[in-house]
Formats: structure tokens, sequence, C-alpha cells
């Protein structure tokens, strides 16, 4: 009963007895019910009398009770108080007689019914309360009592029609379909009235929808779909929901034909047995508050929360089922049901070079349902493997089979200016691949060859993996992986089959246990070790004498009767010694015919063996007591072994051979000179030593040197030392001296041989380590076997060789054909090598630690070279996959990769969601990964009992623990509002969402075992009693787990499994239930507990865990990440020295987590050795040391408000385990806390606009305190410092890498732990800012932060990192997603990184109180940079702001900004030139000769790009100062904004004042307005040539273009004196001119402008046409610097001061002859501006010479590195003697700017598109300006101002005193993608 609701045991009193009376009154009406109605009377009064009773003793505590689950009236039945479902709907089935429920029958609801047995169905709908009385009073101590809950009205149980039959005996029968939660009312019975059927197997439902309509009979394949989808809606996903039949009713398969006891099945008797229960549910005892219930807002079953709350006004919803489902039903009004259909989605993006962007590249999926899952590719449109690209996968689409080799191809269609997407469904698990294959990009060439393309060879990538997990399932439900609880068995120890194996299934499957592992099934070899297996095909006729036919009953028997999957080990590697089909097929094996390489070894192994039977004869001793008689025996070793079979022989040449035999072909004239060989080179042999003519003949000569082989395998070609004789001695024999030649050859051969017998020496020094070694662990050393004497039954050593009998081989064989390899393994062996091959010489090094009763199995490269032996395991394995859910591969790491993948490619043929796991020792990690990757694997097998200390058992389990609690979440799920239906709304109902999960780097995943069959137990290696604190910490991992035989019954020492003859015995298969707790014989009851606790943490996705290890414990909490309800157990392991006492332990404080009490359990062991020696003694069963687990009372649990304290006290010493349920209240909310925090954010954003979403976003420390007049300024975090933004950025720009590497250890996450700082100042600023009329629009996300902020405040802190950044996220992509709405087409449809550059112009466009655009209106202004240029005066700058416009604000659709800002400064437009530092038209400073001709280029584009864009010419704007008038006044004058002027009219004075000639002094001149510059830099003079139309100013004093660093330093001489002055003609300045004119002359020609020409100084006119025509005529001549020398004449050009050719001049006419010549990157402005004005073959020389020169990995040098001048490394604050670099005047002379970047790009892909004529020729365009970007998005996306720096030094490296983001170094980049989307549509 649970004491914890809010119903009076009173009113439950008077309810039982009205209901009583009812009855009574009914049954007299009634009459064919009448004795029925009365003996339920009879009950219900009796109960009623014992509930008053029962309500007397507890009348002073004011107990409650509450509902429960609704049952059908039938007598009354005791349920056990531990089938209460927990929070996950699985039961723990936990016997607690003493706490049991009487179950009242009362009128209840048809969505359930319980049998009469009390078993708890799987529940969908419980609507009715049930009432509920405990046995015995339970104390309840800290739950809060929730309301009572609203009553239900009951409605009749309507069962089938078919439920009895007149016979008596159950009919065949189609359970019925629960009706749906939302059905209610008349529509409610309605669908009683006329119920759905469904087929037990098949669950295929009888042919109508649950709408009542008519489906016909032979329903389409779509209609069953959308029928099952309906079905859906209200019932779980995979779960079988079913009105539970009368008492004794079981359901059959239609083919069973049920009598009495027993069905016959397929005309064969199967005596009935029950069923293992497979309950999970983990309400444990009565300690602590009891669960209360609720129905599952998703499926409707019910489940405990830890915690009661309100049922009247939440919902609420099992912890998994948030997002993991595949479907959910949306109800939005009356009559209308939306189902919402999840598809679950794994983002892979691919590198440039096609590379998975994965860290590791291992992709492991674990899908979180049946359904099929989408890998989405994600490729930039223009990335290298794009080029004549293709993606290829090998994943079969629906219904294929799979086919290694079978790769479909996906053609990688460029596009500059979008991501590529592939999306590829993936139906079944596996080992798949992709590769991809291009045509790789051919270096930048200033004259592409247009045949490149069409010949380009094609490139392939490796192959890379994507491993997806196998789908389990058991009894209809899924089983994931981590929710294995896997159990070895050797099947020779088992008996008597059926009858034991039984019984021991029963036991096993009684644990909690819920897969078996067998070792080997199949007939055995001589030795009768399972392993070696005599017949692969063949089963052990001991266990199934029927063979398969018995492997499939008990695989039957195994998932029907006791709820456990199998799996099996597949043996690949070798084949027992006595295999018959080996001398059938000795190929199959590696023998001297088929592997010659091994005959040395085989003569070594041979000649041993007679050595060792010899020993006595030959004097040596054969019982060896000490390593002196072991070293007689190596001397004897080295006399009659290595010495008597010449092993030399193998190694070196034979010198007298290759003598002759060089001679005779030196006699014949068979000479040869290796090709390459000069007869210089021959002729310094003559005279060379005799080293360097036998160098020469190993170098050219030498054969058989690529494996060992027969003797004197090696040997010098005859014609090549025929070669070296006639050098030496002459072509004929009468020459020479025959005698003297072969004297020499035979000094120079033996020469050869030096290092030969050098190498013979060193392996024969190995062979004799290996053999002494060998032979003192096997009889000297105290932990190997001590053999004893050397006899013919432990001979001296193990044979490598199986020696087939001849006698009963074929006479087709040679001797030499039945010599077969063993196999073995090798320690710290490569796992790739095949030890038996030809490059491997372990067997003759005596290496091998061999296994004698198996031959080594040789497959080759392939099927062809051992065609049987394919076929033969093949069938093997095929075999296999047909009966058992997994594969245990034995050996992996001596398994041939080739092999292994085509041997599980079949079984999976057979079975797809195969379970494989391996057995895989390769050494180290990165191996590891190799065979998982490439076969696919499930998991690798890992041991517990590896651990040598408690620190070291701490470090596996933490390996294997899962997450830490508290961890990031990082998938990105889409979903809107509570209660909404998000994404894609589609037919019939139906709505997609996508879950988008991000693909996470991921350890290999392990079957994490207590002890393997291997090992040794805790009573060998620790201490007995470690038995249970061993498997319990096992337990509590976040993977598959497993046990053997013999570790829960405490055996004394590893079986055997060789040698062993005994057979099991366990109490657990004693009995006919394993009870959980304490018991004799081992630690089976509670191990069922650990098994059932791990089997559910595992199913509902419980991975984050926290371990601890003090002294001599290990305390371990594992949690669901969602619900956070948890598990938590303490330890105190037994290892030997622990003692008894309870060891140093500190208490345990689990802050803001609830905790109840499970169960405190210690393992009592005799361990002495008269038990050793008693169980060893039985000859007939394998006995485990007396023991029993008995309760431990020495745990305290003292709960308290904010926290729980756990003491161990009294007595726990080693041994003990502590295991408790936990749960968070404040975690704990109506629609589940992750979703409450993470739905709603779009709508509380859907009304901000782009000036909200900067201050929402941005705004660095100085705009924040310029908005807060001083008072606020960014978030400081101790231990890392200050925030780069005060908005979300600055929080998210820690928190992406936070999550990505789940650093709990950041200074963030530790202040957030600290206190809720964090909290209040995010929604603080929002909340201050949103009070003021320009952020009225901040309200609303204020509202949702404080919300959400509110809802995870109380949650305890060291989960708050996780909600803090579950909140952030959510609003800052919220936000994100609003700012991108808000902006063009283009955009939001763009590739991320002009999204990302598009959200600079939001990053950099603000509300400024001192930095407006106007002196008296405050309006947004763009910054030039963040946080240098971010207020007053230095935030806009006239150059900055039209250099950064067209992309920032008319490439993103801000149209309204960049008008603005063009009103701003035409406003202010004087001198002809507008101001280069606006100060809000206050004091406009005007010094800059190219602002003006960036502002113009920006009206010609707005007018391009903006609607209606030419009527901005017509708008009028005040003027500042008086036009064409140089007075300065200040703002305040009258005459400041007193006259208007339209903004043609400005355009027009801008020209004209630039035709007749500027000539001024700055107003205010002097330190008040620059502190550095000297005198004369304040006089400003511009002047056109009108020789040649070009615009000339400056001068040596001041620098006037962006390349306007003065020198500062007055220790380094350069105060006052430019860094770059450039005076004179700067080329960016005339392209922009000539851009202008032709744009006016354009407008003028059609109309759209009223001027055509402009006046000179001398008072002639001159149209826009004819001074654009005089610029273009004369800029290739002025300008550009020819290739050849002999060209200068054409130019104008000074030869002698030309630095580089092939450039265009950075100036033309300056101050100094030598910096017109320099190479910058200014020429790219105008080629881009102006194309027309240069020759293209020109133009694209000088580009491709400036991206070997100039360009950097993200920005350009800004001057050539081999100038003199060149200096890349701008420190400002240097203050040195060096006039180059002192203050950082050298700003501007080498180190790389990143805004010319995206000029130079465009200017790239302009003129490389021009001599482009083919399709694929522009596509390799758009390639080689995608290939130059890599750089900048690599530093988008690790910025942490989330935008592009200033500047960088050489190579890209970081410059500290660059500006971390700025604006035109973002706005730059996209111009670049708005010409590719022009260029692209061309």
């Amino acid at each position: 009963m649970d004491l914890n609701s809010g119903i009076s045991l009173t009113s439950i009193v008077k309810e039982l007895a009205a209901a009583a009376t009812t009855l009574q009154s009914t049954a007299g009406t009634l009459q064919s019910t009448a004795s029925t109605l009365q003996s339920a009377a009879v009950a219900l009064q009796s109960t009623a009398t014992a509930l008053e009773a029962f309500t007397a003793a507890l009348e002073p505590e004011q107990q409650t009770a509450t509902a429960a689950v609704p049952v059908p009236p039938t007598p009354v039945t005791t349920v056990p108080i531990s089938s209460i479902p927990n929070s996950t709907g699985h039961e723990l089935n936990i016997s607690e007689p003493a706490a049991a429920l009487s179950v009242v029958p009362e009128p209840v609801s048809p969505s359930l019914t319980l049998d009469a047995t009390g078993s708890k169905p799987d529940i969908s709908n419980s609507e009715v309360p049930v009432s509920t009385v405990p046995a015995s009073p339970i104390p309840d101590s800290t739950a809060c009592e929730p309301p009572a809950p609203t009553p239900v009205t009951p409605a009749p149980v309507i069962a089938p029609s078919t439920a009895t039959s007149t016979s008596g005996k159950p009919p065949k029968h189609r359970p019925m379909l629960l009706p749906p939660p939302f059905l209610k009312g008349p529509e409610r019975e309605a669908y009683l009235k006329n119920p759905i059927y469904e087929d037990e197997l098949s669950h295929k439902p009888l042919p109508r929808d649950p709408y009542n309509r008519s489906l016909p009979a032979s329903a389409n394949a779509v209609g069953s779909q959308r029928f099952l989808r309906r079905r859906n809606q209200w019932r779980e996903p995979r779960r079988e929901l079913r009105v539970r039949q009368p008492s004794g009713f079981k359901a059959r398969r239609p083919q069973d034909e049920v009598q009495g006891d027993k069905r016959k099945r397929n005309g064969e008797e199967k005596e009935e047995r029950p069923r293992a229960a497979r309950p999970f549910d983990a309400r444990l005892n009565a300690a602590g508050p009891r669960p209360e219930f609720r129905s599952c807002k998703y499926c409707g079953e019910q489940f405990h929360m830890a915690v009661p709350g309100d049922c009247q006004s939440r919902s609420y919803h099992h912890p998994g089922h948030t997002y993991t489902e595949t479907s959910e039903t949306i109800i939005r009004y009356k009559g209308e049901v939306e189902t919402v259909t999840s598809n679950e989605v794994y983002l892979l993006p691919l590198r440039d070079n096609g590379s998975p962007d994965v860290p590791g590249e291992y992709i492991y999926l674990a899908p979180k349902s049946n359904d099929a899952i989408t890998i989405r590719f994600t490729i930039e449109g223009t990335s290298s493997i794009c080029r004549q690209g293709s993606l290829w996968v090998n994943i079969p689409e629906r219904g294929s089979e799979f086919r290694r080799d079978h790769f479909r191809e996906y053609k990688l269609h460029p596009d500059f200016n979008r991501t590529i997407e592939i999306s590829i469904p993936v139906y079944e698990a596996g080992a798949f691949a992709f590769y991809t294959t291009y045509a790789e990009l051919p270096q930048l060439s200033s004259t592409p060859n247009p045949n490149i393309s069409a010949s380009a060879e094609s490139k392939k990538t490796p192959l890379y993996y994507i491993d997806v997990a196998p789908r389990l399932s058991l009894e209809g439900r899924p089983l994931p992986l981590p929710a294995l609880s896997i159990f070895s068995v050797i099947s020779k120890f088992m008996g008597k089959y059926p009858s034991d194996w039984e019984n021991h299934l029963r036991g096993i499957s009684g644990r909690g246990y819920n897969m078996i592992h067998f070792t080997p099934l199949q007939i055995r070899g001589a030795s009768n070790s399972p392993y070696s297996l005599y017949d692969q095909l063949g089963w052990d006729p001991d266990c199934f004498p029927q063979g398969e036919q018995d492997v499939q009953k008990m695989v039957d028997s195994l998932e029907q009767n006791h709820s456990l999957l199998s799996l099996t080990d597949i043996v690949l590697n070798h084949t027992a010694h006595n295999s018959k089909w080996l001398l059938d097929h000795p190929e199959a094996g590696y023998n001297l015919t088929t592997a010659p390489w091994l005959e040395s070894a085989y003569v070594l192994d041979t000649q041993l063996l007679v050595f060792g039977s010899k020993l006595e004869e030959l004097g040596y001793p054969t019982d060896l007591r000490s390593t002196d008689d072991l070293i007689k025996v190596m001397d004897g070793i080295k006399q009659h072994v290595i010495s008597e079979i010449r092993l030399w022989e193998y190694y070196t040449l034979d010198v007298d051979r290759d003598v002759d035999a060089a001679v005779a072909s030196w006699a014949a004239g068979q000479l040869h000179i290796p090709q390459g060989s000069a007869s210089r080179d021959l002729d310094k042999l003559k005279v060379g030593s005799v080293e360097d003519q036998a160098t020469y003949l190993v170098q050219n000569g030498l054969l058989g040197n690529d494996r060992l082989g027969e003797r004197f395998r090696r040997r010098i070609d005859p014609e090549v030392s025929a070669g070296l004789i006639a050098t030496l001695f002459g072509k004929y024999r009468g020459e020479a001296d025959e005698a003297a030649i072969r004297s020499k050859l035979v000094q120079i051969l033996d020469v050869v041989n030096v290092p030969f017998y050098e190498e013979y020496d060193k392996e024969t020094g190995e062979i004799l380590q290996q053999l002494f070694n060998r032979i003192k662990y096997v009889r000297l050393d105290e932990h190997g076997p001590k053999l004893g004497p050397i006899d013919q039954k432990n001979p001296l050593i193990e044979t490598y060789f199986t020696r087939l009998n001849k006698a009963e081989a074929s006479d087709k064989l040679s001797p030499e054909d039945l010599v077969l390899i063993n196999n073995g393994w090798v320690w710290a062996g490569n796992a790739l090598v095949d030890n038996a091959g030809p490059q491997s010489r372990v067997y003759l090094r005596r290496e091998v630690i061999v296994w004698g009763d198996c031959v080594k199995l040789r497959y080759g490269s392939g099927p062809q070279d051992s065609p049987w032996l394919w076929e033969h395991m093949t069938n093997y394995a095929r075999m296999l996959a047909k009966y058992f859910a997994g594969f245990r591969i034995d050996n992996c790491h001596s398994t041939p990769l080739h092999v292994a993948e085509h041997i599980l490619d079949e079984a999976r043929r057979v079975r797809p969601n195969l379970y494989v796991v391996a057995e895989l020792f390769t050494g180290s990690e990165e191996m590891d990964y190799v065979f998982v990757k490439r076969l696919g694997l499930s998991s690798l097998i890992r041991e517990a009992m590896q651990a040598w200390s408690t620190a070291e058992l701490s470090r596996l389990v933490h390996r294997h623990g899962g997450r830490p609690i508290g961890s990031f979440e990082v998938d990105d799920i889409s979903k809107g509002a509570v209660g909404s239906a998000p994404a894609s709304p589609g037919v019939n109902g139906y709505s997609t969402r996508e879950v988008i999960r991000k693909i996470k780097p991921v350890p290999v995943q392990a079957l994490f075992m207590d002890c393997t069959h291997d090992n040794e137990v805790p009573a060998q290696k620790r201490d007995a009693r470690d038995t249970l604190p061993n498997a319990a910490l096992v337990s509590m991992c976040a993977s598959a787990t497993g046990s053997v035989m013999g570790y829960d019954e405490i055996y004394p020492k590893l079986v055997d499994l060789v040698n062993e003859t005994r057979l099991y015995t366990s109490e657990s298969s004693s009995v006919k239930e394993v009870e959980i707790g304490g018991g004799k014989g081992g630690i089976g009851g509670v191990k069922k507990l650990l098994n059932q606790i791990h089997t559910l943490m595992g199913k509902d996705g419980y991975d984050e865990t926290h371990i601890h290890h003090e002294d001599q414990y290990i305390t371990v909490h594992r949690v669901h990440p969602e619900s956070r309800k948890g598990y938590f157990l303490i330890a105190h392991t037994a290892y030997p020295g622990y003692g008894n006492g309870n060891g140093a332990f500190s208490a345990v404080h689990l802050g803001g987590t609830k905790a109840r009490h499970l169960g405190s359990w210690m393992l009592e062991v005799d361990a002495s050795e008269e038990a050793k020696r008693e169980v060893e003694s039985d000859k007939k069963y394998l006995r485990g040391l007396p023991s029993r687990v008995v309760d431990v009372p020495g745990i305290r649990l003292e709960v308290k408000t904010d926290e729980t304290v756990i003491t161990v006290r009294d007595k726990f010493p080693p041994g003990s385990i502590a295991l408790f349920e936990t749960w968070i209240p404040a975690a704990e909310h109506s629609t589940g806390l992750d979703t409450y925090v993470t739905s709603g954010a779009k709508e509380a954003m859907a009304e901000l606009d782009l000036v909200d979403l900067n201050f929402l976003l941005y705004r660095c420390e100085a705009e924040e305190r310029d908005g807060s007049d001083g008072r606020d300024g960014t978030y400081d975090i101790p231990g890392h410092g200050k925030i780069v933004y005060a908005g979300l950025q600055g929080w998210w720009s820690l928190l992406k890498n936070i999550i990505n590497d789940n650093n709990l250890a950041h200074p963030l996450c530790q202040n957030l732990r600290d206190g809720q700082w964090a909290l209040d100042y995010t929604v603080g600023r929002l909340e201050r800012m949103s009070q003021q009329p320009e952020f009225a629009g901040l309200a609303r996300p204020a509202a949702w932060l404080k919300e959400r902020f509110d809802a995870i405040r109380s949650i305890p802190n060291f989960l708050l990192p996780r909600y803090f950044a579950l909140v952030v996220r959510t609003a800052y992509k919220a936000a994100w997603e609003r700012g991108l709405e808000l902006m063009n087409s283009k955009v939001q449809g763009g590739q991320w990184f002009l999204q990302s550059l598009a959200m600079v112009s939001v990053q950099m466009t603000g509300l400024v109180k001192s930095a407006s655009l106007w002196p008296k209106k405050l309006v947004p202004s763009l910054a030039a940079g963040l946080p240098h240029f971010a207020v007053e005066w230095a935030r806009c700058w006239g150059r900055d702001v039209f250099i950064s416009l067209r992309g920032l604000y008319l490439g993103t659709g801000r149209f309204d900004e960049a008008a603005e800002h063009i009103f701003a400064f035409a406003s202010v437009l004087k001198h002809g030139m507008i101001p280069n530092l606006l100060s809000s038209g206050n004091l406009p400073r005007y010094n800059s000769r190219d602002s003006i001709w960036f502002f113009l280029q920006c009206i010609q584009d707005y007018t391009q790009y903006a609607p209606d864009g030419l009527g901005l010419l017509n708008k009028k704007v005040k003027r500042r100062f008086l036009p064409y008038d140089d007075t300065w006044f200040s703002s305040e004058d009258p005459r400041a904004y007193s006259t208007e002027s339209f903004i043609q009219d400005v355009i027009q004075e801008a020209l004209q004042r630039h035709a007749t000639g500027l000539k001024f002094r700055e107003a205010n001149a002097g330190p008040s307005i620059d502190s550095q510059m000297r005198d004369e830099g304040f006089n400003i003079e511009v002047n056109v040539d009108w020789s040649n139309g070009i615009i000339f100013g400056g001068n040596q004093f001041n620098c006037g273009t962006w390349m306007d660093k003065m020198g500062e330093s007055e220790r380094a001489g350069s105060k006052g004196i430019p860094g770059t002055p450039r005076d004179g003609a700067a080329i960016e300045i005339t392209g922009l001119l000539y851009s202008t004119l032709k744009w006016l002359a354009k407008l003028n020609a059609e109309g759209k402008y009223p001027y055509k020409s402009v006046t000179k100084s001398d008072g002639s006119e001159i149209t826009f046409s004819a001074w654009a025509d005089l610029l273009k005529s004369n800029f290739e001549r002025c300008y550009y610097v020819p290739v050849d020398k002999a060209d200068d004449s054409q130019y104008d050009i000074n030869s002698s001061v030309v630095n580089r050719r092939g450039i265009y001049k950075d100036l033309y006419r300056s101050g100094k002859e030598y910096e017109d010549y320099q190479l910058r990157p200014n020429f790219a402005i105008a080629m881009t501006v102006a194309p027309e004005l240069f020759n293209p073959e020109h133009a694209m020389g000088a580009l491709v010479l400036a991206d070997k020169v100039l360009r950097g990995p993200t920005g350009m040098a800004t001057l050539d590195p081999i100038d003199l001048n060149y200096r890349p490394y701008y420190v400002n604050s240097e203050d040195s003697t060096d006039f180059a670099t002192s203050k950082g005047r050298n700003y501007h002379q080498g180190p790389e700017w990143l805004w010319p970047t995206g000029f130079f790009l465009r200017a790239l892909l302009k003129f490389d598109l021009m001599g482009r004529t083919t399709e694929q020729g522009r596509v390799e365009a758009f390639q080689q300006v995608t290939r130059r970007l890599g750089g900048c998005k690599d530093m988008i996306k690790q910025s942490p101002w989330a935008g592009l720096t200033e500047l960088t030094q050489k190579n890209g490296e970081f410059c500290a005193d660059s500006s971390p983001t700025q604006a035109w170094s973002a706005g730059c980049l996209i111009d670049l993608y708005m010409d590719a989307a022009e260029y692209a549509t061309e």
C-alpha cells in the first residue's frame, strides 16, 4: 500500500463499505450472477473490516493511501509490493512477503486486467484507482502528500467473445488492442463495442483502424504502415499491449494445438513449462518514501515518481521518452489527432580531403529505436572532393543485401553558395564503408589548360567506416547493448540435456541475466577442449543427439521459457589437430607445401623433440630442479640441435655454388650490367674495396631474400656476378686467371655473407632465450604449471607442428603436405601480421605460445587461395547465425581481417542484427580501432579481475561507467514549444521531425565482465569476499556486462576447460525462483537485483556516472540524464590484506538528492584450506566454497532538506555493498525538465529585430558600459577572466567547446557550481534594458530566460552547468535563427560560413549612446571592429563602414541600415570628402583620401541590390556643413543641418570638388586631433592629372589611405613619419574612380542621373564617359610592370627601380619612387570594381603571383616578403630604437590583413572565370577560391568573438594587438559570396 498518497484511509473504508452494499443489492436483482457478486461483496466487506482496524492503528499519523493499478472484478488477489512499476515502466520482481498489497476488486476501466495470480501485465493507460492495503505498516519519513487524484468513472470490461469456449479449453486468440487514451465518453464506448484485435505473433490488426473505418482485408503496405503508425499513437512503440485473459489462459501460436498440460507443435508433444518472470522494478523495500504513480504522457503506461507531485495539473513521461521514441501523438483539438514521427539524423561532415570530420574518425551509431536512421553527409559545395567528385557508400537500399564491395555512387554537384547534403537511410546494423573519388585540383595557373579537367586522374580516398550497432530485442522489446547482462557457460559441464540444462538455464535467467554465452557447441577434438573443434558443422552429440533440431529447441526454450538471448563462440583461426577433414584438405593449413618458409622452423622443432627424447641417453637431467639443470639442457640444445641441423644454411649463401655459377655465366658471356650503372661507376669498383664490391652484388644481384625457405635460398644472380668479373678481370677467359677470379669471388661473397651470419647469430640467440624462458616457466617457476620430469607425456617443448598419419592420408599427398603448423599467440604481436606468413619468423624464433591441439588455418588472400576452407567456414558461420543472436570471436586478434569481414558479412545476411563481441588483445587502442571499425564489432571483452588493486578497479569502472554526471547534451533536437508539433507537416495527420544528432567521439564499446572463463576467480587472485563488490561495480557500468558460471557460486579456482570433467552445480539452479537478497551458496540473490537494475538502466539510458575511489572503497552513482533518477552503490572491496574492519570512508553527501536505501549486504566465505580441500575432493561436481550473503545494518541514511548524507557505520567489512535508489526532486517538471528548458525559445524570440539581437547576443565590455552609464560590463569568471560579450554569444563561445569536450572542470562550470551569479547576470541585464523604449522587445526573451532559470535554480549545483548550457544553447540557437530569418534568402539558404559572416553584421550594429550616426538622434551604428573600435569617436570610420557595408548590409538584405549610414555620411560631406572619423557628426575629421570613393562605390552597389535602389539618389539629406563651402562650424551652429541636398547632388559635389582640385588644412589642426602628426601632415591636397585622368594626393607626412599608420616613437625617431604615406595615385582609388565614372555615365545616358560632366580647374568640362576613357587608356601604361624587361618601353617604368615583375604598381608617382613598385594587395580592389581597366592576361598573372607571395592562411601580406621594408610581426607596444617597427610602425609593412583577402578572392574568381570555357573549368575556378577560404572558416569557428580578426602575423600567426573581430574582414568575404551567386547564374 502506498502511504504517500493524499487519500485518507477512513474515506476508503467508507467507499469500500458502500461498494459492498451496492454489490449485495445488485446480487438480489441479477439472478444469473448472484453467487459471484455475493462472493465479491464478502471479500469487499472483509477487506473493509481490515482497513478499519488498520486505520485505527494509524490514526495518529494520519496515514493516507493512493491509487495504484486498476484490476478487473476478480477475487481478492495479493500483489507483492515489489511488482509496482518504477519510473520506466519496467519491473524488478523483488519478493517482499512482509510488504504485500491486498487488492480489492472494484469496477474498473477496460484498459487493463490482472490475472488471478496477481501478475502485472504491460500497462498502457490506467485510469481507475484501485484501493490497496499493506500487509504491514511501512514508515514514511520524507515524502510529501499530494492531493487526491481526480476520480474517473469506471467502465465495464469488454472481453473478446472468443475468450472462452464451450469445451473449457482456451481457444486460438487474437488479443484486443487497448483503447487509445484520448478516446473519452461516447467515442470510447463505441470503440469498446467494436474492439480491435491483433495477431500475437505478427501484431497485425484486424482490417479496421482505430476510428472504425473499414480497411480491405488485403490492405496494401502503405495502408498497413499508416494503420500501425496510428496504432502507435496510444501504444508505446515496440511494447505488446494486450488485455490479459482469464486465469489459466495462455495465448498460443496459431499452429499450436493445446491439449491439457501439453501442447502439440508440428506433431510433437511438448511439456508445458512456466515462463520465467522478467520483471524490472526498482521498488525494493519499505525504507524511505513510497513511489507515486503517474501515466506516461506518451504511452499511457504508469510509472513511479520518486517525489509526489500534483497529478491534476501535470503530465509526466518516462525518462527516456522525451526524444528516444519514434512517434508521439499531438491532440490538436477534439476529433483531430496528429502523429509526429521522429527521424534520427546523424550529421557526418566531410573535410576537404574527404575524411570524416569526427575526432578519431571512429563513427559508431547506436540507434535509439528499431526504425531506420539517416546518415546525412554534409560537404561544402566546392570543396576539393567536388571536382568531378562522387561519394561512394556500400549502405544497401531497403530490402537489398549488403555487399561489402558493392558501392552506390552519389555525384557531388558543386555549388559555391550551398552545402551539399546527401541523406542515406540505414536499415540494418553492420560495418559500412564510404569513400570519395575526385579529380585533384591542379595548381593555380595564370593560363589554365582547358584539357586538364577532362584528363584529370581520379583520386580515391581511403575507406572510412560507419559502425551501426545491432538492435537486439527480447520478448518483443528493444534490448540496447548497455542493457545486456551476459552469462558464460562451458557446455560440456552443463550435464544432461535437457534436464540438467533446463535447471541451469532457469537459474541463470532467475538471476536476471538476459543473454547466455555458450563456448563452442560443436564436436570437440581429441583434447576435449571446447575451442579445439573436430567438425565445425557438427553439433556435440552428447548435448544435441538430434543435431540442429535439438539446437533449435534449445534456442526456442531459451527465449520463450527463460527470456534469454544466446551468444556463442565462433572459432575461425584453427581446427582440432585430429580433424578428419585435414587429411582431405591439408592445404587448409600451413604445411611445408603451402608455406615452404616454415621448413627451418619444422626442422628445429623436430630436432628439439628428438633431443628431448634422448636427454637421459645423452647424459642430461630429465627432472629439472634448478636453473643450473636448465642451463645444462640449454648447452645440449646448442650442441645437439642448433649445430646438428646446420641452421645457418637457411640464412646464408652457398659460396661455392654461387662462385661456380658466376664463373660459368662469365665464361658463357652471359653478363648483366644493371640499368643505371654507368661505366664510370663500374670503373670505381676496379679499385674499390671488397666491401664496395659486396655491396654492389647485394644491391643489384641478391635473390631469394624475400623470405626464408629451403637451405641456401639466398643467392647472387650469376649474370650480375659475371658482370662484376668482367669489370674486374675482363670479359674473356684469356684475360684473367680463373683461379684468381674464384678466389676474388669467394672473398667478396664471404663479405656478402657477414650480415647473414650476424642475422643467424641474433636469431639463434633469440631462439635459445625463448626456449630457456619457456622451459623455465613450465618446469621451475612458482607461478608455472611445474610439469615435472621430461617424458613422453610432458616433452621438453610443446611441438609447433601437427604431423598427420601418412597411413591415413591419400597417396597423392607428399610428406610435406602432412606437416601442419599449430596455432598459438604471440605476446605483443602485430595483429595485422600473419604469424605463419612469409614475413614472420615467430615460429622459428619460438615466440609462439602454442596450442598443440589446434592446427592453424590458412585462408590466404582470398577464396581462390583455399576455396574449400572458405566455403566450409562460411557454412559454419551461417549455421551459427541461424540460431544464435550473437557471436564471440575467439582470438579475434589472430583472425585475418579480410577473413573476419567475409565471415561476419555472411553471418549478417542470415541475422542482420547480429551482436558481435570479440576477444581482442592487440596491445594498442589504435589497433583495436582498426578491428572494431572494419568488422563492426559491437563490444570488446574487458575484465574487472584484471585489476590488481582497488585503484585500478576504480579506473576500469570509470572507463566503462559512462559519461560524468551532469554531462552536457550535444544532440541538436528540433522541437517547438511544449505541446506543439514541431517541424514539417506530413500527410494524413502525420508530421516528421528530425532529431539531429552530432556524431560524438566514443571509446570502443565494452563487454565488461566481472570474470571470464579464461581467468582466475577472486578466491585465487584476491579475497573470495571480493566476489560481491567486484560484481556490483561491474553491474553499475554503462556497458554490456557479464559473468561466468562459477563466479556467483564462489568456485575456489578457475575451471580448467580442457582437463576438467566435473559438472556444474549452482544454488540458483536448485531452486524454482531466485529470491532477491541474502542467502547461502553464493551471491545469486543479490546478483539478480544488480542485473535487473543494470538492465533497467541500460534500457532507459542511464548513461551518466560518478565514480569515487577512497582507500578500500569505490562508490558509483549512475543516473538518467533527464529524469535524474539513479542508483548509488557503495562497495567495500576485498583485496588481500584488507582484514575485517570498515576501513576509512568519509560520509557521502548527495547534494539536492533524495535517496532510498534498497539494501546492504556482505559476503561471508569460508576460504580455509580445509574448505577448499573439501570442495575440491568432490569428483563429480564443481562446487563453490561455503558462503552466504547476509544483510548488513551498517548504513545510516540521513535525509536533509538540501542533501542526503550516507554514513558507513558499525559493521561494513570488505566484501560488503550498499545500494540506494536516488532522485532529484528539483529536476522533476510537468513536461520533463529538459523538455521545458529547451522549449518555447523560438516563440520568445519571434518579435525581436536585429538591434534587439545585437544586445541579446553580443555587446562587448565597452559597449555594455556605454549603455549602462558605466555600471555594467561583461561577466568575469574567476580563474578565466571576462567573457568577450555580455550577451549569449559570450557564454556560447565558451560553452560550445565545454560541451564538445564535456569539460566539467572548466572555470565557468565551477563558477556555476559555486553560485547562480551567471543566471542573475544574464537575466538582469535583459530585464533592465527591456525597460528602455528602444529595447522593449527584449521583455519576452528576458521572461523566457527567467522562467527557465527559475526552473533550474533549485537543482543541485553539480547539475547547474548542464542546465545552464541547455538554456543558453536553446536561447542562442533561437536568437541566431531569428537573426537569419530577418536576412535575405541567400543568407538563410547559404552555407554555415556565409551565415556566420552575416551574423557579424548583427554583432557590429547596435545602439551606442556615444556613437550614433547623428548628433542628436540615436540610431544604430556600425562598429569598425570589437572591442578596439566599439564606442565614442573610435566606433564609426567612414572608410571601414563603406568597405564593410556592401557585404554586411546589402549582402544580408539590411537595406534600411545601409541607407541610414549613407545618409549620415552624405550629410557631412565637406571638401568633396567624407570624414574618416564621424564622431556622430560633431567633430568629423577629413583626413582620408580614399573614403569618399568607397562611399560612392557603396551608393552604386545600393542602387544595384536594394529594392528601388535608384530612388536613393532622389532622397534628401540635411547637410552638416554648407555645400561647396569649406567653412568649419560646430554642430550647435544654426548653419548646421540648415540646408538639404539630394544624394545625387552630394555625389556630384564630390566629383566636382575633385575635378577642380582640393587644398585645405584640417580644421582644428594640431595635437588636439592628432598628437602624433607633424604640422605638414595636416595639409591636404588632391588634384587630377588631366593628361591621364588619374587623381593624385597626399604628401610624405600624412597617410590618407587605409594603410594609415603614423610613426609614434620618439625613441626610434619615427614620430610623425608615416609607415606607409602612399601619396601619389593609389591604385585602388584609381579603380574606384573609374567604377564611379562608368556608373554615372551609364545612369546619365539612361536619364537616371541629371549630371553628365564636371568642370575642370581650367574651366573646361569633361564628361564622365570621357574621363573614364582617359583613365582606361592610360591605366596599364601607368601601373603595369611587365614580366619581360624588353617591354618596359611600352610602360611608364624606371627599370632600375623595379623589384619584382609581372605585378601592378601599388602607387603611381609617389614621393619615394621605390614605393610605386612595391607589391601590395591593393591592386585586387581595383580589379574587383574596375576589371575593364586590366589586361586579363596581365591581371591573372599578377593574381597568381600574389597568391604565391602575399596570401597567407587567412589574410594578405601587406608587403612583398622580398622588400627590404618587410616586417611581418606587429607589436604596437614595442618601444625600441628600431625605426621600422617601434610603436607598431610596421602595421602595414608585412602583417597579413584579412579584409583584402575578400577583394583578392573576388578578383581571382572574376578573372579566372574569364579564362574558363567549360563547365568543369568554371567549377575549378570556384574550387580554387574555396580552397583558399579554409583558414578563415577555421578562424570564425574557433574565435570566441565569432568573427574574423583584423590581421595576423606572418603565416597566420596570432597577433595580440589585432582587433579580434573586424567588420570589413567579414563583410568583404560576404562580397565574395554575392559575386559567386551572380556568376553561378551566368
